[in-house]
């Protein structure tokens, strides 16, 4: 540029024909200012919608300022008062974008082939003069709904050349047109109608109303359906057997539990007046069982007798509660209670205690007496037995300690100490609170052994049999043991003369036969049954402290002897070997 033109650009400007040469760039207008952590938090807001810079919008934003001078920079938000769910923009902000786009880009189409029409047209300066005056396109409103049809938005397109400005009338007639008529924000229409800023930014004009279904029935249980049975070791390594609180006494009347009904679906509606459907919720049964009844309302599950209360399969049920002040001694006799039995005494030498449900001994079951629980049994003070006394549950057997005694438990096994016991257990044998002692006699557990101390300095003998299923298999044998001498029994009656009382007889001993037969074919099933979670499970393995010298240790059918003490040992089979580490 020579000196001449530099001055004259200085004193006067660029020159027209130059401007008209290369036309400046528009570009949407930025603010100067540095951002501040307003406008930082801003920029971070996933409902704002970014577009590039060559983006269509910003073109016929850069049209529309040429024209009119200043606008307020576009700002697309879809949720400005932060209400919406992020779900909901993160689906629907694509599709926003896409077709915002084909919006913007059909009105630059529509804007340029209404300019050309003119060119092409020759006319006198005074009609092209009325025809520029009379062309050009109307304000827009662009809506775009949700795929769910709760939300809809508007960014207004303005006008080109002589164009109708945004009105109210506009506004209500493109909402007409695509149907949305539910949930509209009217002050939010009013106010568009005469906004400066109610081109190039994008609002939330309509809200519909969601569906809300409704809720489930459920229960509210006011008594335990699963009770831990596992009593827990204080930092004496004491445990209180009279805590376990196996047995929950009810009243006749009592609620056992109160049904919660369903409740009924509220229908929502779209933006397009459309009706939403919603679901009901679902009603659920009260688990009555035995010995339970509905309240008058049926909203409540009662107890039609007194008794302890248990969730058993898919039911609560009322079993009946035998209370013993005292003793079972010869002022109570043997008992047979199909129930629950709750003895605050002891059990007596030479008497036998059989229940169908759970029983609880507050004082010692004594020498050659037996037990018999179809649940748990609790043993407040222990088992002194005499090598006769025999003791059964078919759940599990918390007991002080057990001495001399035979004990069959189909599930788990915690005392304080075994001594010179036998011990048949298909689930653990825990015995690490107070002595934590297995010394003389035999435990044969399914799973786990863990024990304080196993076996004595004297090296008394104590064998430890660890898999499979100890308590089921030796009942089977005694029931096996059982068909034989009944049927020994009826061979030796059926070789005597007929008579009324040989008839009797071998009428008893059928019955026996009989419930015998489908006592061992219940334990063949249930091994049967068992077989498969025996082969998934780990071998047993043997825990404790100390281990004395003499002691068996046996795993299927490998035995070890141990010659030396071991300390905080694990026994367990490891390649087909027992291994103590």
């Amino acid at each position: 540029m020579s000196i001449k033109k530099k001055i004259a650009s200085i004193l006067f400007g660029q020159k027209p024909e130059e401007t008209e040469k290369e036309p400046p760039r528009p570009q949407v207008e930025q603010p100067e200012q540095e951002p501040s952590e307003s406008t930082a938090f801003a920029q971070e807001d996933p409902s704002l919608i970014k577009l590039p810079g060559e983006h269509p919008l910003y073109q016929l934003y850069n049209q529309r300022r040429k024209e009119q001078g200043w606008l307020p920079t576009p700002r697309l938000c879809m949720d400005e008062d932060g209400t919406l769910p992020e779900e909901l923009i993160r689906r629907e902000k694509g599709r926003l974008e896409s077709t915002l786009k084909n919006a913007c880009n059909f009105r630059l189409r529509s804007a340029k082939s209404n300019g050309n029409k003119k060119k092409k047209e020759k006319k006198g300066e005074e009609e092209a003069e009325k025809e520029t005056k009379s062309t050009g396109l109307d304000a827009f409103p662009w809506f775009f709904v949700s795929s769910d049809k709760l939300y809809a938005w508007v960014l207004v397109l303005p006008p080109t050349e002589q164009g109708k400005e945004l009105s109210r009338n506009i506004l209500l007639q493109a909402m007409e047109d695509q149907n949305i008529t539910y949930g509209v924000d009217q002050r939010l229409v009013d106010r568009l109608s005469h906004d400066e800023a109610r081109y190039f930014n994008l609002f939330l004009i309509a809200k519909g109303k969601p569906a809300f279904d409704g809720r489930n029935g459920n229960i509210v249980d006011y008594f335990p359906r699963v009770i831990e049975r596992v009593l827990e070791v204080n930092e004496f390594d004491q445990v209180d057997y009279t805590a376990l609180n196996l047995i929950h006494n009810v009243k006749e009347g009592q609620e056992i539990c109160r049904l919660i009904r369903p409740t009924e679906g509220e229908p929502g509606r779209t933006v397009l007046d459309q009706e939403i459907p919603a679901k009901s919720g679902k009603s659920v049964p009260l688990p009555k069982g035995r010995n339970t009844e509905l309240s008058e309302d049926e909203d409540a599950l009662l107890a039609s007798v007194a008794g302890h209360v248990e969730f058993t399969g898919r039911s609560f049920q009322v079993k009946p509660v035998l209370d013993i002040d005292g003793d079972v001694d010869f002022s109570t006799g043997n008992i047979k209670f199909l129930g629950d039995v709750n003895i605050k005494g002891d059990v007596l030498t030479g008497f036998t205690v059989r229940a169908m449900g759970s029983i609880w001994v507050g004082g010692v079951i004594e020498a050659g007496s037996t037990v018999e629980a179809g649940g748990d049994l609790t043993v407040v003070k222990g088992i002194l037995g005499d090598g006769t006394t025999t003791v059964r549950a078919q759940r599990c057997i918390f007991s002080k300690y057990i001495e001399n005694a035979t004990i069959y438990v189909r599930e788990n096994l915690q005392t304080d100490a075994i001594i010179n016991g036998s011990v048949y257990c298909d689930g653990e044998v825990l015995v690490r609170s107070g002595r934590g002692t297995i010394m003389g006699g035999r435990v044969w557990a399914a799973q786990k052994v863990s024990a304080t101390a196993v076996g004595s300095k004297s090296e008394c003998r104590t064998g430890i049999t660890l898999g499979g299923l100890p308590c089921t298999n030796f009942e089977r044998e005694l029931v096996r043991r059982e068909l034989k001498e009944l049927e020994m029994e009826l061979e030796k009656l059926e070789c005597q003369l007929d008579s009324p009382v040989k008839a009797s007889l071998i009428s008893k001993v059928h019955v026996k036969l009989n419930a015998a037969e489908l006592r061992l074919q219940q334990l063949e099933e249930d091994l049967v049954d068992s077989q498969e979670e025996l082969e998934d499970r780990e071998e047993g393995r043997l825990e404790c402290s100390v281990a004395y010298a003499g002691t068996e240790i046996t795993i299927e059918d490998e035995t070890i002897r141990l010659r030396h003490e071991e300390r905080q040992c694990v026994a367990k089979m490891v390649c087909g070997e027992i291994m103590v580490m």
